[in-house]
Formats: structure tokens, sequence, C-alpha cells
């Protein structure tokens, strides 16, 4: 019966505290990845601190603006005058909350029973994270392709251009795509052999298929192209290394000599392209490039009166497509290039046909004062650390994640025995996912002990930031559940989602255990008394906020527009995390406050009466 400007201040002073303990337990999770080093850190740095900053703002304007709207626009309306959803809703409020009641006096009395069930969640939680199949980043439909094409080493520029149109044209017919663009000389070190094109996919409503799909349609037309291997991947929002690449991962070798090098990389790369779990393996060492040199017999170059500059002059006018003059006209201009006819410049045998001139005029063959050696050289040598390296790159066939690939290869490497001279490691997101793995467990442990911390201070007791703790492993069961359904990797997205769950389903137990202490405080009811009484009233608050943070969380898990692939996982994860630990915090928490209680007690009646008086 409280006026509305009595009843808002009434309310700010009953869950002030629970606010502020909310919030802040809630920043205090970020914490761990506000000091994460490095590119991953980096990464998700601006999300920690947006998110803190929000939360923090939204403390201030639940404890200032809130309660002064309410106490303005709220009016006091008696039963009989609200609507008919209003008053059913009340009964269905009204049902759940006896049917609670009676399976909470359960809980009570077999106190036991659901210890042994939260003990259990806290084995299967620590189960469900081994056996969950681990990723990076999900896999996305961005609508965007790249692609490669790389000829033999001996591919001329133009061959390799005829190459370039016949898969273009074959690329621009499939029906999902919208655009392509080609070059030829893109690949790595920009060799003559390589082409590097880009597509454009058509809107995922116009096409109908996704991306991978699309990709694996196009690998069987383009296979078709005689002389090229193709390598295409789907263009993602993240990707982390700066190695260039044809796949998606990177498998970087070094070694102390170019002969070990070359050695070895064969043998590693076919047991790779062995593995079924694999797709894509290619190399970008390339060191079997055609090379032909002109060798001259500077004898008689001399006799002739020819000079080697000179030679090279006109080799270079007829090959080396050298700019002349520009043509300007009054809308654009023109480079005049000078080069022969290019039907007679096919091969070596076109270098029979040149003539050059000697001081008095004459014009002499070039094959009478030199002779051709033909060779191979490579095409560009990559050095990583201060050794010669070579870049294996792989990507995962369809239902392998990257923990799977990665531990084949490491396999199929003591398979073959790599010697000590040759050194090999992950480059690029294989290597950040590598080191995540390994951060992970860091990571929730430290969001965990940051939000004790906090607890501990905001309750001054080392007892009851435990009470509010242990609703997190039913959190975790909830999240691994619905991911392993949805048939999604647990990476590092799915790793903020279980962060976010451990600042929110916190918040449950939150509410009961201040309600809980200040009931036996201030009115002295036994604990067993005061847990029951904040269960039920907090019943409401409990499920208004469950329900509000799964139906925020909806939209992601559900995944809406191109690229959504990358937030999913944080929707499902929260959704289902949510959904476990309503149903098992409710009872697992007012137990677990018992126990902790009995135990607190305990405690203090031991230092209680360790402090002996000594009297003379």
């Amino acid at each position: 019966g409280l006026k509305p400007f009595d009843a808002a201040i009434a309310g700010v002073r009953e869950v002030g505290f629970t606010v502020v303990a909310i919030s802040l337990s809630l920043v205090a999770v970020f914490i761990p990845i506000l000091l994460m080093g490095g590119v991953v850190g980096r990464l998700f740095r601006e999300f920690a601190l947006t998110l803190s900053v929000a939360v923090l703002v939204s403390m201030v304007v639940s404890l200032t603006a809130a309660p002064m709207l309410a106490a303005r626009l709220l009016r006091h309306q008696p039963a009989e005058t609200e609507a008919r959803w209003q008053r059913a809703l009340a009964r269905v409020f009204d049902d759940v909350q006896v049917a609670y009641a009676h399976s909470l006096d359960w809980a009570l009395r077999h106190t036991r029973i659901v210890m042994l069930i939260f003990f259990g969640a806290v084995a299967l939680n620590i189960w469900l994270f081994v056996i969950v199949p681990k990723g990076f980043f999900p896999q996305q439909d961005t609508g965007r392709l790249f692609g490669s094409l790389r000829a033999d080493q001996t591919t001329s520029f133009r061959a390799m251009t005829k190459k370039m149109e016949q898969a273009v044209a074959v690329v621009q017919a499939d029906p999902a795509v919208a655009n392509v663009s080609a070059f030829t000389g893109g690949g790595r070190g920009g060799g003559a052999n390589n082409a590097s094109f880009f597509v454009i996919l058509k809107p995922l409503a116009d096409r109908g298929v996704s991306a991978d799909q699309v990709i694996g349609r196009l690998r069987g037309k383009l296979s078709r192209i005689g002389g090229v291997s193709l390598f295409l991947v789907s263009a993602q929002d993240l990707r982390i290394g700066g190695l260039r690449s044809s796949s998606q991962y990177q498998f970087t070798l070094t070694a102390d000599s170019l002969a070990n090098l070359r050695e070895w990389e064969p043998k590693v790369r076919f047991a790779m392209r062995d593995l079924p779990q694999l797709v894509d393996v290619s190399t970008d060492q390339e060191d079997r490039a055609s090379q032909t040199r002109l060798v001259y017999d500077r004898d008689t170059l001399a006799r002739l009166g020819i000079t080697p500059g000179g030679v090279n002059q006109v080799l270079n006018d007829a090959f080396g497509q050298r700019q002349i003059s520009t043509l300007y006209e009054p809308l654009n201009q023109y480079k005049v290039v000078l080069e022969v006819d290019p039907a007679h410049a096919q091969d070596v045998s076109a270098l029979d046909a040149v003539r050059v001139g000697t001081p008095e005029g004459g014009l002499v063959p070039l094959a009478s004062f030199s002779r051709i050696e033909q060779g191979t050289m490579p095409l560009s040598i990559a050095h990583l650390g201060g050794q010669v390296s070579t870049t294996i790159s792989f990507g995962t066939a369809e239902g392998v994640t990257l923990a799977q690939g990665m531990e084949a290869i490491r396999a199929a490497m003591l398979d073959i025995g790599v010697p000590a001279g040759v050194n090999a490691g992950f480059q690029g997101s294989a290597r950040a996912f590598q080191q995540s793995l390994s951060n992970q467990p860091l990571l929730i442990l430290g969001a965990i002990i940051a939000v004790y911390l906090v607890l501990g201070i905001l309750y001054e007791s080392l007892i009851h930031p435990l009470t509010i703790l242990s609703t997190l492993p039913s959190a975790g069961i909830g999240a691994i559940l619905a991911l392993m359904a949805f048939n999604i990797e647990f990476g590092l997205i799915a790793i903020i989602g279980v962060l976010l769950l451990i600042g929110i389903v916190k918040k449950n137990a939150i509410m009961m255990i201040d309600f809980a202490l200040d009931a036996e405080r201030t009115r002295g009811l036994s604990p067993h008394a005061a847990i029951r009484e904040a269960c039920l009233l907090r019943l409401r608050p409990i499920l208004m906020t469950t329900l509000a943070a799964m139906v925020g969380a909806l939209p992601l898990a559900i995944g809406f527009g191109e690229g959504s692939e990358l937030r999913r996982p944080l929707g499902i994860a929260v959704v289902g995390g949510l959904v476990v630990s309503q149903l098992l915090t409710l009872y697992t928490t007012p137990v677990t406050y018992l126990y902790l209680e009995r135990f607190s007690r305990f405690c203090g009646r031991i230092f209680a009466g360790s402090r002996l008086t000594v009297t003379p």
C-alpha cells in the first residue's frame, strides 16, 4: 500500500546491494580478457571494455533513473481493475510458485541427493570440456571466395593467362556467382605460373546454397582444366597470420640448409596429402622453375665490335616490353610499348631469329656469338627466423575440426621422423589456436577467481562467494551440450559465451543469498527458513531476468544474415547455459547455502574456542 515514490525508495533500498554485486561481479569476469596477451587478446579487448562500461552505466541507470521513472510513471492499480491477460498471467505464476515450493521442500529434505547431483554436474562439466570438439573461429559464409590457380613452374605468363580465362569463365557460369575478378602473377612471389581470383556470391537467399557447397561444386568443374591446381577458400571476417597461402591454415618447415629443406618438404607435403582430415594441401616452395641462360662468347663479340650491353639492349627491345613513348589524347593517354610479334616469341627458339647490328651496319645472328644453357632455379626463397623456410597450406575436410587436423599432422610428423635439422610448426590462425587451447582453462579459471575476489570483498566473507559460484557447473553443462547438439565447435567465440554465462547465471544465487542473509540478520530466521523464503520471494525476478537474457541472446543463436556463423556459438552457449542453470540452480543453490552456512558456523566455533584467556 505504499505510494509510488515511497515504493521506489524502498525498492532501491532492498535491491541496491544486489544490483551492485551483480554488476561488479559481471565486470570482474572480463578482467582476464583485458589482461590477455597476443593477437587474440587484442581482438577481444574492445569487446570486454565495451561490455564492462555498458554494465557499469546500466548499474548507475538502474539505481537512479529507473526508480525515478517508476516513482513518476507507476500508478497504483487495484486487482479488480487489471486486464484479463494480467490476471491470467498472475494465476500462471502463482501455480508455478506453488509447484516450485513443493519441489523446493523436497530438495531441502533430501540435501544429500541434491549435493550428489551437484557434484555429478561438476564431473560432467569436466568430462564434456575434454570431449567437446574444439576449434578456433567458426567457418563463416560471408558471400566472398578467394581462389588461386597454380600451374607448372615452367608455364609462361601468356599460357597462364589463357588458363586463368578458362577458369574465370567456368566460375562466372555458376548460378550462385555474382561477379569474378582475376589477375595473373599474383601468387606467392608473384610467379607467372600463379593466378588469383576473387568471387562475389549472390545473397544467400538468392543462391540457396552455402559457400562451402559452392566451393565443392566449383572444384569439380575447374578440375577439368588441365595442367593447373585449384585452391578455393571462403573469406573470413577474422583471419590471423601474415603468411600468404592458398588455404586457410599454415604449417611451416624451417631448415639449416636449402638442401635439407628441399629433401624433406616433399615428404611432409605428401604425408599431409594422404591424411583424410586435410584438403587443399599445397606449398609455396617453387624451386624447379625453368631457367634459360644466354652465354656470350666475349672473344667473338670483341672481333665483331659488339658490346654485351648492346646485345642486352636488343633483347630488351624484343622481349622486354619496353615503353618508348606516350600518346596523349584529350581524355586519355596511351603507352607505346616496343616488342616483337607475340606469335614469334612462344619459346626459346625465338632467339634464333634475333639479329644484332655491328658497327659496320651489318646484322649478325645471335647464335653466332652465344649459346643457350637450360636449367632450373627457385622462383623465390622464403626465410623465417633467419632460416630458409617453406609454408605448407592446408584446410580441414568437412566435419573435421582444426584440433583434429592438427593432431593428425603431429602424428604424421612422428611417423616420417623429421630430423633435428628441420623444424616444423604451425603459423597464422593454426598457431593462434594452438596457443588459445592452453589459455582456455586459465581464462575460465581467471574469471572465476576474479569474481570470487570481488564477491568476497562485497560480502566480507570467504564462504558466501562459494555459494554463488556453485551455479557455474550447471551453466557449463548447458553451454557445451547446446553446442554439441547444433554440431558447433567449442572455439574462442564459445569461450566468450561461457565467460558471459559466468557473469549472468550467478545473479540467481546473488538474489537468493542477499535476501537470506538479510532475513537472518534482521529477523533472526534460521538458515533453512531464510533461504526457503528467499527462493520463493525472489522466484519472479529470477525468472524474469533469465527470460530477458535468453530472449536477448536468441537472435544470436538463430543467426540472421551472412556471416552470422561467427556470432552463433556465443548465442547458443548463452541460451543453453541459461536453460540448464535455471533448472538446477533453483535447487542446488539453497542446498549449497545450507551446507556452507553450517561449515561457516563450525569454523566460527573452532576459532572462537581457540581464543583462550590466560589468568594469572
